[in-house]
């Protein structure tokens, strides 16, 4: 029986991963090189993700709103990527504009950079950035530490997705999340032997997704780990693509 040459690329369906929500491209300080969206989309061709939330590093360096509108003109001919927008959390003024030409762009997400903006969890400028966003329905992809970030979001139906969370900090989530269930972390930093068991088991599955840090991190080592996880197949269904696609619209 002959095979096609190609056939060792498709994912089996445990290893599929239908959205990674921790996508970048473009130049970035601490990483030892650029990586631009071609490169960036051949990374993702060639592992078992199928799909992608993504944005220009432009945005959060340099530029929200030419860095959201050139997020927006690349991936218009990208079909397995979607857009999410930024707004930089230090001139919170413009904030009302740029979230208006993201709705109108047709985008859902908006990733938030507090630690490369030195903004915390009381300056007004987050405040107003944050409120503005729940007022629109925006998801949040929101850096730093669930412990400081996540007690003010919490009560206020808030969709998130906290994409530093440490293994070493899990309990603390945990909490957050009972009373939270728009509350969800990426799989990336959960490091220990059984951190994804953990969640499914405290919280359930809908509070996990699956993040990479495409292009800064090895995407390898982040499947391998949710497609050895001790859960069943409708669990990690939800982790790799469904959590994901009840966000999409």
């Amino acid at each position: 029986m002959s095979t096609d040459a190609h056939d060792w690329l498709i994912p089996s369906p445990e290893e599929h991963i239908g959205w990674d929500v921790d996508v970048l491209y473009g130049p970035w300080p601490r990483h030892h090189q650029d990586t631009g969206l071609t490169e960036v989309r051949s990374i993702l061709k060639n592992s078992p993700v199928a799909g992608a939330l993504a944005l220009s590093t432009r945005g959060p360096l340099y530029d929200d709103g030419a860095g959201n509108a050139e997020t927006v003109r690349d991936l218009r001919d990208c079909p397995e990527l979607r857009p999410v927008g930024t707004i930089d959390v230090r001139d919170a003024l413009t904030a009302e504009d740029r979230l208006d030409e993201l709705a109108d762009a047709g985008v859902r997400f908006l990733r938030l950079f507090t630690l490369d903006q030195a903004a915390e969890p009381g300056f007004p400028g987050y405040r107003r950035v944050v409120d503005l966003a729940l007022e629109r329905r925006m998801v949040l992809l929101h850096d730093g530490d669930p412990r400081r970030f996540g007690p003010p979001l919490t009560g206020r139906g808030a969709d998130v997705i906290f994409l530093d969370l440490h293994a070493y900090l899990l309990a603390d989530f945990l909490l957050l999340a009972r009373g939270e269930p728009g509350f969800r972390v990426t799989t990336r930093m959960l490091s220990g032997p059984d951190s994804i068991e953990r969640v499914v088991e405290s919280v359930g599955a809908r509070h996990l997704v699956f993040g990479s840090r495409t292009p800064f991190m090895d995407i390898s080592p982040q499947t391998l780990k949710l497609r050895y996880a001790d859960i069943s197949e409708e669990d990690r269904a939800a982790i790799s693509t469904t959590n994901v696609e009840e966000l999409l619209d």
